[in-house]
């Protein structure tokens, strides 16, 4: 055999070992031996591990806002009209913070009916009221009333709005469907 033949035939030959050490990960480090470990996250062939794990979270179920981040907007929101200062705006955040996962561990509750659930949730409302109270100044009560007045007038409205939403994009739908038909 020529002496150029063969040095053609050794190159090839190690340009088919290089292939076929890369696809069985007999990389130069040590590490990644079998199948992928190249890239991506690993796994081999191509998939990572979030692809064979299969759906990380049930899509029914929303995610869930922690009490502290609702009651601190909920605080955010009352701090200008009740001009609270700082030290008034952490204890009234703790404390609806608190009550907050008191009514979430209530609402859970499944040997309790409706009924004593809704009396719970009343008995903890005024209790909650009542802490919050104590860190007002008298003017500030009032204020603290009218906001949360105001404040439920306001979730009503959010609801109802979402209710409309929902049936304006039903009503839609319905008359594609019928001009669809036609």
């Amino acid at each position: 055999m020529k002496p150029t033949n063969l040095f053609f035939l050794l190159i090839f030959t190690l340009c088919c070992f290089n292939v076929a050490s890369a696809q069985y990960g007999n990389s130069y480090n040590g590490y990644n031996n079998g199948y992928g470990g190249g890239y991506g996250r690993g796994g081999g062939m191509g998939m990572d591990r979030s692809m064979m794990a299969g759906p990380q979270s049930s899509p029914s179920k929303p995610k869930e806002i922690p009490a502290e981040e609702t009651a601190a907007k909920i605080v955010e929101q009352m701090k200008p009209e009740l001009k609270l200062d700082d030290l008034q705006a952490i204890a009234i955040t703790n404390v609806l913070a608190d009550s907050m996962k008191e009514q979430g561990v209530l609402l859970k509750n499944e040997s309790s009916s409706q009924d004593q659930k809704l009396e719970q949730i009343n008995a903890l409302r005024e209790s909650t009221n009542k802490k919050i109270n104590a860190f007002l100044n008298p003017d500030q009560v009032e204020k603290y009333k009218d906001f949360m007045a105001n404040y439920k007038g306001i979730q009503k409205t959010k609801s109802k709005k979402k209710k409309d939403s929902k049936e304006h994009k039903e009503e839609a739908t319905e008359e594609k469907t019928i001009k669809a038909e036609e």
